[in-house]
């Protein structure tokens, strides 16, 4: 299709983000070109800080839809607003406001790729986080960078790139040092623990959860990290996930005391109660106990179709129960 009209031509620059030349049209007449940058400089201009809260409000919302309904109805919500800020970020000139809209951006790219790990595409969440860290330095924001840093580690675990996990999240501490706040210390703890477990580092990785507990703030919310869901109960089910990847005999005993602390907490995410399921229904395999095996994978199958959780449900098709006549093992 032939596209002569200048208006259409625009809609098409705009919406691809290309030029006239990458597109296949003819050149922008000169002063076409100045006045189209004329108006998004001026659009950019415009924004003001209650826009900005507005923004960071837009990601808090959608995040909210996530710890209770999962992936299953956010991501395109989180694809466009990603686009919108991008769009007004490229054009302003405001050194204050670039980094709020980048810090913002941040958030929305860690939260999109968590998403869409969840769904199964682990690229797709790789470039997400990608792309989050080059908005965390923009940010200037060694906090934004560690996390989205870490929260990158878990796609390479989910791959079997244990040892590449490792060295990301042992940058991501180094990013920020003794200077994270208290709750990011111990989130970064945890994960670094949850990495050395993967690669069978076993005292270090159990003395990592242990020092995750020491800087652990008594209110687990900070409103400046509205991104890091943690508590008492989720440390727990993240050590019990731990032993699980270490064969330790006592991961069932520690997601058994998560899921009765998550159970009393209304702030649990969905995605992290269905993790732990499975987690709980591989540890009973993995003792022997078919029976309790198939009730949590029950469990986390009903919560991982409810939520499009396809991550989970790739991890149970590889379940295997003890077979229930003692010899050899069947498929869940």
């Amino acid at each position: 299709m032939e596209v002569t009209d200048t208006g259409y031509q625009r809609l098409f620059r705009e919406f691809y983000g290309r030029t006239n030349e990458e597109l296949g049209f003819p050149p922008e007449p000169l002063n076409e070109s100045a006045q189209e940058l004329r108006d998004r400089l001026t659009l950019a201009r415009s924004i003001d800080r209650e826009t900005l809260d507005l923004f960071q409000s837009q990601v808090n919302a959608v995040r909210g839809s996530d710890k209770r309904f999962g992936a299953l109805v956010i991501l395109d919500q989180l694809n466009k607003l990603v686009s919108q800020i991008e769009g007004i970020q490229k054009f302003s000139v405001s050194t204050e406001h670039r980094k709020r809209l980048a810090a913002t951006l941040t958030d929305a790219r860690t939260l999109a790729g968590w998403t869409a790990l969840d769904r199964g595409s682990q690229l797709q969440a790789w470039q997400y986080h990608e792309d989050a860290k080059v908005s965390a330095r923009e940010a200037d924001s060694p906090n934004l960078l560690a996390h989205a840093t870490a929260q990158q580690a878990v796609i390479l675990l989910d791959m079997g790139e244990s040892a590449a996990a490792v060295e990301l999240l042992e940058y991501a501490r180094q990013v920020v040092g003794n200077r994270a706040p208290a709750l990011l210390r111990t989130w970064l703890t945890a994960a670094y623990g949850e990495g050395l477990a993967a690669v069978g580092r076993h005292d270090e990785a159990l003395r990592a959860f242990d020092d995750a507990h020491t800087p652990m703030p008594n209110d687990p919310l900070d409103p400046e990290m509205p991104f890091l869901l943690l508590n008492d109960g989720h440390l727990t089910r993240w050590r019990g996930s731990a032993l699980l990847r270490l064969g330790d005999h006592d991961a069932i005993n520690e997601l058994e005391a998560a899921a009765q602390k998550l159970e009393s907490t209304p702030a649990s995410a969905i995605r992290g109660q269905t993790g732990m399921f499975v987690d709980l229904a591989f540890a009973y395999a993995a003792a022997g106990d078919s029976r309790m095996a198939v009730e949590y994978a029950r469990k986390a199958r009903r919560l991982a179709a409810q939520i499009g959780s396809d991550r989970q449900r790739q991890r149970l098709a590889n379940l295997e129960l003890p077979d229930a006549r003692g010899s050899g093992i069947a498929r869940s």
